[in-house]
């Protein structure tokens, strides 16, 4: 990507981004509280979307052209863009993983993603299923991490790759990778969840991006669905989906779509998050 096409964006636009955070991270806590056996995704749909109503702002996954929900819901070989639907009703012991965001009437927007075992299920496939949310989710914190005191964007999704591979034998989505965020949900530049040629932009103070690890626990390809929006995994295998907007800053580095800022998920890596003052 062209280093002229990244927007840096101010301390003060960052705070403004926060509440574009806060929100998604809150439409997703209401989602995640709601995930039981017998819950339909649409239904765990229209719970997001009145969180995000109920708190001034929009959903920005409906301005993608052609998009009509405000989460996307993947369920066990699903990876991403999964649709919710009333007829897809979540069955003990499945990995769901939901992708959400917010933008405010300000227009700036927040993106975040989870996974989670539904309760109930086999103890056996629930602990397998576990593992690979674990994985998934420890390679996002990783790749924080690194963000954190980067100098070249790529240092991102080598800590990405790192993380996965010590974790077990998992494979990475190569087509579908982070972005940047901003006054649009998906801005330059790419975020690769692996190690590239390319070192990548140089990080300046400003730098806000979605970093979104995707991975199966069998192969790396891929295929689209009929629905023409859902990926799967082309194996059938299990598969896991993990992302935060993470802004690094004059002061340090804050995670715009975690509760505590990222305080939690960075702490074993001996780093704090700092947050800006209004």
């Amino acid at each position: 990507m062209a280093r002229e096409r990244i927007t840096l964006k101010s301390n003060a636009d960052i705070v403004l981004m926060r509440e574009a955070g806060l929100i998604t991270a809150a439409a997703l806590k209401a989602v995640r509280d709601a995930i039981a056996p017998g819950i339909s995704t649409l239904e765990l749909d229209a719970i997001a979307e009145s969180t995000i109503v109920s708190m001034g702002a929009k959903s920005n996954f409906k301005l993608v052209p052609g998009y009509k929900h405000t989460i996307c819901s993947s369920v066990n070989d699903e990876v991403v863009h999964g649709i919710p639907s009333k007829d897809k009703i979540l069955a003990p012991g499945d990995i769901i993983s939901v992708d959400c965001g917010a933008v405010t009437p300000a227009g700036w927007n927040g993106d975040a993603a989870f996974s989670l075992v539904v309760p109930g299920g086999d103890p056996e496939l629930m602990a397998q299923r576990q593992l690979i949310s674990d994985a998934c989710e420890g390679s996002l914190w990783a790749g924080i991490a690194a963000f954190a005191g980067a100098k070249r964007l790529n240092e991102v999704g080598r800590a990405v790759e790192k993380s996965i591979k010590a974790a077990g034998r998992y494979g990475i989505l190569q087509d579908y990778i982070g972005h940047g965020v901003g006054r649009s949900m998906h801005e330059d530049p790419a975020v690769f969840n692996y190690q590239t040629r390319d070192l990548g932009p140089v990080i300046e103070p400003g730098l806000v991006i979605a970093i979104e690890p995707m991975i199966t626990a069998g192969g790396q390809a891929v295929k689209i669905l009929a629905d023409e929006w859902t990926v799967s995994s082309k194996d059938g295998s299990d598969s896991s989906h993990w992302e935060h907007t993470v802004a690094r800053h004059s002061g340090g580095i804050w995670v715009l779509t975690a509760e505590d800022g990222g305080v939690a998920g960075l702490a074993k890596y001996g780093i704090t998050p700092v947050p800006l003052e209004s």
